[in-house]
């Protein structure tokens, strides 16, 4: 009984953590939801069959997209449907992410808010100085420099996965069989931004449950604690 109860207040705590990472980045763009859940693990060995104690899994992320706002700024770009931006993680490798807020840095590259290279089709994309660029529904960049002549810069690469991506540790997605290949038929808004799906709301009340859920198993190991306290004083009695 102790040990259930113990396994069940630990899967408690660690839904508590999703659940407030979940909320911290209630206000991060792009961010998926992190789902959790529950599920039983028969115990192995010799013994009744009944001991099955609860652990707490992670199935993924919710991949409901997140309310679009409208910036007007030409940098800033919104994935449709289930498209991602490719950019280019800390590690070298290739990733996806829906944060569609982009800048040029100082070397005139395309990055993201946090300074990851954005992918284009042909690797980074570099940006003319002292000019201005604009974004096409299909990704296709164009810069316009002082003397007001265009120039295509090629296009970002956007990539609509057939199976749900794979979360990495440093916040972005991967695919579970590494690169995907741009979809020519991926669409993106510019001049606005795509906030996160978590609800404030639900994320609450799920947190106020977990938080029960912890107390119930805590009172079930203090049952278990009197319990044992009576049996010893009878035991110690008979002995008597």
């Amino acid at each position: 009984m102790i040990y259930l109860s113990m396994t069940g207040a630990k899967a408690a705590l660690q839904r508590q953590e999703v659940l407030s990472n979940n909320l911290a980045n209630v206000s991060t763009g792009g961010f998926r939801a992190e789902m959790a859940a529950f599920r039983a693990v028969p115990v192995r060995g010799d013994g009744a069959s009944t001991r099955v104690p609860a652990l707490e899994t992670t199935v993924g992320y919710n991949p409901d997209p997140g309310p679009i706002q409208t910036t007007g700024r030409n940098l800033d770009v919104a994935m449709e449907g289930g498209a991602w931006l490719a950019v280019q993680a800390l590690d070298g490798t290739e990733a996806y992410t829906r944060a569609g807020s982009l800048e040029v840095d100082a070397q005139g590259q395309l990055v993201t808010r946090s300074g990851l290279p954005v992918l284009g089709d042909g690797g980074p994309i570099d940006v003319p100085p002292n000019s201005s660029v604009s974004i096409a529904a299909d990704g296709t960049l164009s810069a316009t420099g002082p003397e007001g002549r265009p120039t295509q810069l090629g296009r970002l690469k956007l990539v609509t996965p057939d199976a749900p991506l794979q979360r990495g540790s440093d916040g972005l997605f991967r695919g579970a069989e590494g690169e995907l290949p741009a979809d020519p038929g991926a669409r993106l808004r510019d001049g606005a931004l795509e906030g996160s799906n978590v609800s404030p709301i639900e994320t609450m009340v799920a947190m106020i449950s977990a938080a029960r859920q912890f107390e119930q198993q805590m009172k079930l190991i203090q049952t278990a604690e009197r319990q044992e306290q009576g049996a010893q004083k009878l035991l110690s009695n008979s002995a008597g």
